[in-house]
């Protein structure tokens, strides 16, 4: 059932009488409550990098650290990457903040003939 479900249930039982309003407002902030945890808990929790080399398909790189030190990580690509670290920073950025999880970033350096991919994970 969601949220919006719940909340029309609650509204219901006010107007049948079966509840008081102050009974049912308390209810509704609880289901605000639950819902803003599980919003919470379903962010992601860690950004991962892997840089895999194309010709042998090995990991050259495979690190993950705490979405908290993801501007330190950008700012680390930065040196690397100059030229798409902003713009994958503010990717990164909203992709967290609404939650978002599962492959951001995937790009094939043919120069130095390796892959670069950027998770979020849960």
């Amino acid at each position: 059932m969601s949220t919006s479900d719940e909340r029309l249930r609650i509204l219901k039982l006010i107007e049948s009488g079966q509840i008081s309003a102050e009974e049912g407002g308390r209810l509704i902030e609880t289901l605000d409550i639950e819902a803003t945890r599980t919003r919470v808990a379903n962010r992601p929790r860690s950004l991962r990098i892997q840089v895999t080399d194309l010709a042998t398909r090995r990991h050259k790189v495979n690190v993950t650290i705490p979405v908290s030190l993801m501007g330190v990580g950008l700012k680390l690509g930065a040196r690397l990457f100059p030229r798409t670290t902003e713009a994958i920073a503010d990717d990164l950025r909203r992709a967290v903040e609404t939650g978002a999880s599962g492959r951001m970033f995937d790009m094939q350096d043919l120069e130095e003939n390796e892959r670069i991919e950027i998770f979020l994970e849960v």
